[in-house]
């Protein structure tokens, strides 16, 4: 008879499945706390990550930038970006070297949205950071 923790025939151990689940657990219950808290400030959840994607890539991003960032088309990033700037979020500037390209950046008042969420959210992941730690206890350092 095997051990609890030994692994099965197809690899996966009930201790490394049970710790699986434990994580994609407390993503999920910290992107729906996420998307909660952007509804309390009065943005979407996409407007929250779209300021975030903006404030967090080093300069200016383009919009194909942003696009990798959130996963998403690209007609779907900009019709975001169109309903951030109609909102004084974000605004829309040329590029000095390639007048091709268009670059993003936030308002004051989108700045001021963000590090309000940025704090709630990182006082949060300092309150989780705990649960998460223990997660990565034990794990072999070489995964194939």
């Amino acid at each position: 008879m095997s051990e609890p923790d030994s692994p099965p025939a197809r690899g996966l151990s009930d201790h490394d499945a049970a710790r699986l689940l434990a994580f994609r657990d407390g993503l999920r219950r910290f992107l729906h706390w996420s998307e909660q808290q952007a509804r309390q400030a009065g943005l979407t959840p996409a407007q929250h990550q779209l300021l975030l994607a903006i404030r967090g890539h080093s300069g200016r991003p383009a919009v194909g930038d942003v696009v990798d960032h959130l996963q998403l088309r690209h007609h779907s990033v900009v019709e975001l970006i169109d309903r951030a700037e109609r909102a004084d979020l974000v605004r829309r500037v040329g590029d000095d070297a390639d007048h091709r390209v268009v670059r993003l950046e936030l308002t004051d008042e989108g700045a001021r949205r963000l590090a309000d969420l940025s704090a709630a959210h990182l006082e949060e992941l300092s309150r989780l950071r705990p649960s998460f730690e223990t997660l990565w206890d034990h794990l072999p350092e070489d995964v194939a």
